[in-house]
């Protein structure tokens, strides 16, 4: 089944048992990051969290752990909730043969149905922010796909990109972002801060539960997100046009935050609970100005806990690093029978081989820290 936003996503889950819905109220911090902390320690039937009942908060909506267990992962791929996780990454590899398919233009996305620009913009007016982690240097958005295109080459579909990165929120209208030196956005504000210009961005959060999954995928430079997703949903993924930058975002977004990441501005960023289970220090990272925001009526916040694995992230950033990692050294190495990066994020990947000749895995090794993935 493949679904085109995140609430008929989290319909099928709380059909299937793999949602948990608390209404009961909570306290924004620490109780909602300490029960999506714990959900995933469940085991591989984790369910996802619903809050809708948060202590200082009028009108909030929060979906936690949406992709927290393999039961969900496998729903969010259209497979049985009872699938190993061998049968996901096998499935996850057969589809991505089917790459690349065309995503679908449509128009009246439910995003569309309430905007805000300039001056009158309040984020914190849309969503409702909280810390994760209570070392955290702010609010932080962790699960918005992130859209951009190649500023050299902007009508290169397959230079654009969908990625997800950590964003603080530092202001009404003011973000920042962490671009690693490795990843595609860091390639293309580099080029548009050569050219003396700002980067134009998009962030959509709340999406299908595919779009996230590709947007944590470590694709080559010139692949195209949305026709990966193509080929997981067995279905053109459904986009349209944002607004403001004209950039291709998911139809069925939640929320549509367009603006620019603000050519050669850095201000202090962080500190920042990460997947490791450590604090990353503040650092010089680039300033990102909202220009408009377009939303949904009652908007669901879909938040993702970062802290030591298991986590969310180690279910979304499971399958999706075993596979391009497979496709890009079975390329090189015909020899190649299987990659597991199902580890921390993927910082352990073990890769499973046949000889061609001494030494054989050393090589293999070495093809594996020049992947996109490998380099960072």
């Amino acid at each position: 089944m493949a679904y085109d936003d995140l609430r008929s996503f989290l319909r099928t889950l709380e059909d299937e048992g793999q949602l948990l819905h608390i209404g009961d109220e909570v306290m924004p911090e620490p109780d909602i990051a300490a029960a999506a902390n714990a959900a995933p320690r469940l085991g591989d039937a984790a369910p996802a969290l619903y809050f809708d009942n948060v202590h200082g908060f009028t009108d909030a909506r929060i979906a936690m752990n949406v992709h927290g267990s393999w039961a969900n992962h496998a729903l969010a791929l259209g497979m049985d909730k009872n699938s190993s996780t061998k049968d996901q990454v096998d499935e996850f590899i057969r589809r991505w043969a089917k790459f690349p398919v065309e995503p679908e233009w449509r128009d009246n996305p439910p995003w569309a149905e309430n905007s805000v620009e300039g001056e009158d913009i309040n984020i914190f007016d849309v969503l409702p922010l909280i810390r994760l982690n209570d070392g955290d240097g702010g609010f932080y958005l962790d699960k918005a796909a992130v859209v951009s295109k190649d500023p050299d080459d902007p009508e290169n579909s397959g230079k654009q990109n969908v990625g997800v990165y950590r964003i603080e929120v530092k202001g009404k209208r003011k973000l920042a972002l962490q671009p690693v030196p490795m990843h595609d956005i860091a390639q293309h504000l580099h080029k548009a801060e050569e050219r003396g210009e700002d980067l134009p961005i998009a962030i959509t959060l709340g999406n299908d539960p595919v779009i996230s999954i590709v947007a944590s995928t470590p694709m080559e430079y010139d692949q195209n997100e949305y026709e990966l997703a193509g080929a997981l949903r067995g279905a053109p993924a459904p986009i349209a046009e944002a607004p403001l930058t004209g950039l291709p975002v998911p139809w069925g977004s939640e929320v549509v935050v367009e603006g620019v990441i603000e050519g050669r501005k850095r201000e202090i960023e962080g500190p920042f609970g990460e997947f490791t289970g450590h604090y990353s220090g503040g650092r010089n990272m680039t300033v990102i100005r909202i220009d408009k925001i377009s939303y949904r009526s009652n908007p669901v916040f879909e938040h993702l806990y970062l802290g030591m694995p298991w986590t969310e992230i180690d279910y979304l950033m499971a399958a999706n690093t075993c596979a391009p990692l497979y496709e890009q050294l079975k390329r090189a190495f015909p020899e190649v029978q299987a990659v597991n990066a199902t580890y921390t994020h993927g910082l352990v990947v073990i890769v499973s081989t046949k000889k061609r000749y001494g030494g054989f895995a050393k090589a293999v090794g070495l093809r594996v820290l020049t992947t996109p993935h490998g380099l960072g």
